[in-house]
């Protein structure tokens, strides 16, 4: 599904304009953005949880040269899929 098509679903469901869809779309990523940033967790009820994680230091191997190389430590953005959206997806 494209950013276009998600926009127009939410429209549909919400009974608003895609314009006012788009808006909210943006300002929702904007604040989860803003609060991953910031190393807070964002929980959604019944849909999962959004967290920085830190990824420690790790060995790996270039798979062109076969040479051992240091990863670095570095936070990933993880995502976590509460019971009941894991349970619709079954």
């Amino acid at each position: 599904m494209t950013k276009a098509e998600l926009i127009a679903r939410a429209a549909e469901k919400a009974g608003v304009s895609k314009k006012q869809a788009d808006r909210c779309l943006k300002a929702f990523i904007e604040v989860i953005t803003d609060a991953l940033q910031k190393g807070e967790k964002i929980a959604l009820p019944g849909f999962g949880i959004f967290q920085v994680k830190e990824r420690s230091e790790r060995k790996g191997r270039n798979p062109r040269t076969g040479e051992i190389i240091t990863i670095p430590a570095r936070k990933v953005v993880a995502f976590k899929p509460a019971k009941q959206l894991r349970e619709l997806i079954k």
